[in-house]
C-alpha cells in the first residue's frame, strides 16, 4: 500500500521531515490494519492509501512506537481488497537468509528488491534511537520506507526503514515483532504504555571516533530551551563520561521525563554546565 500523510506546517516534525510525506505500508490483518514507519505519519492530520489499482481509501493513525519507530494504520476493512502478509519474526531468520522487500514508488507502482541478511545487529541514530536487534539487508530499497520485509516463504518479518551508506549494509529494517508481539496494546493504548518512560533532550547527535556532538537541535524542545548548543561536545552526563553516541544515550535513558540532567560540555574551549529539564518525545510530538 502507498500511504500519502499530510502534515500541518505547525507540527514540530515539519521543519525536519517536511509536510508532504510518502511511504509503504504492510497489511497485517484482514480488520484493515496496515504497519509502516513513524517519520512518515509523524504529526499528519490527513493520510491516505492507495493500493496496487488504483483506489484510494483514508486512513486513521491508530498507533506509534518512538521507540522502534514503526506506526500503525487503521482503514475501513470493507474496502481493502489487498491480502494481508502472512506473520513472521526476525528470530526465524539468520544471516546469510534469503529475504525480499515489496515497496511503493508512487500511487500504483511497486518495486522489489531481493538479497540476503548480513547481519542482525544493534542500530543507533542521531535522533536519539536506538535498536537492540535490526535487521541488515544486503539490497537496497528502491521505493518508499515502511515497506515489508519477507523471507523466502513470504513471512513478514520487516519493517524497511532506512537506506544506509554502510559497506556490505544496505538497507536498514526493524523487526516486526516489534508489531506483533505489542499489537494488542498498540492498537489498544495508541502506543507502548508498559515500556518504562526515558527522558528525552530533543537533539541530533553526530558520533565521531573520539567524540559526540550536538550536531541539531529541535526548536522548542528540551535541549534547546535549556541552552544547549550545536557544537557542544558531549563529555560527561552527571559524572559518566560519555565514551560514545550509545552510550550517552543510555545515560540520559536512566532518567524520567521532567528529570534534570547535568550535561557537561565542552564549547569554547571551555568545560561548561547544561542541565537540561528533559521532556517526553511521545507528548512533545502530540502521541497519546
Amino acid at each position: 500500500m502507498t500511504v500519502a500523510a499530510e502534515i500541518p506546517q505547525s507540527h514540530p516534525s515539519a521543519a525536519v521531515l517536511g509536510t508532504s510525506r510518502a511511504g509503504t505500508g504492510a497489511v497485517v490483518d484482514t480488520e484493515g490494519t496496515i504497519v509502516t514507519v513513524n517519520y512518515v505519519v509523524l504529526g499528519a492530520q490527513r493520510v491516505l492509501v492507495t493500493d496496487i489499482e488504483g483506489k484510494r481509501m483514508p486512513a486513521r493513525v491508530i498507533a506509534q512506537d518512538f521507540a522502534s519507530g514503526i506506526a500503525v494504520l487503521g482503514v475501513d476493512s470493507t474496502s481493502l481488497t489487498a491480502p494481508p502478509l502472512r506473520r513472521g519474526s526476525s528470530h526465524d531468520v539468520t544471516p546469510g537468509h534469503d529475504l525480499f522487500l515489496v515497496s511503493s514508488v508512487g500511487a500504483t507502482e511497486r518495486r522489489s528488491a531481493s538479497g540476503y541478511l548480513v547481519a542482525v545487529d544493534s542500530f543507533d541514530a542521531y535522533w536519539e534511537y536506538y535498536l537492540d536487534r535490526a535487521l541488515w539487508l544486503s539490497a537496497i530499497n528502491p521505493g518508499l520506507g515502511g515497506a515489508p520485509l519477507c523471507d523466502w516463504r513470504g513471512r513478514f518479518v520487516g519493517v524497511v526503514s532506512l537506506n544506509l551508506g554502510a559497506i556490505g549494509r544496505a538497507t536498514l529494517a526493524i523487526p516486526s515483532e516489534n508489531y506483533y508481539e505489542h499489537a494488542e496494546e498498540l492498537l489498544r493504548e495508541g502506543r507502548r504504555t508498559t515500556r518504562p518512560q526515558r527522558a528525552w533532550v530533543g537533539m541530533f547527535c553526530y558520533a565521531l571516533p573520539d567524540r559526540t556532538v550536538v550536531a541539531g537541535l529541535i526548536p522548542g524542545a528540551p535541549g534547546e530551551r535549556s541552552g544547549l548548543a550545536v557544537g557542544d561536545i558531549l563529555v560527561r552526563v552527571g559524572e559518566e563520561p560519555v565514551t560514545g553516541r550509545l552510550q550517552l544515550y543510555e545515560e540520559i535513558w536512566k532518567c524520567k521525563p521532567g528529570d534534570d540532567i547535568d550535561l557537561k560540555v565542552l564549547r569554547d574551549g571551555h568545560i561548561e554546565s547544561v542541565v537540561v529539564t528533559s521532556g517526553d518525545a511521545e507528548k512533545f510530538f502530540g502521541v497519546g
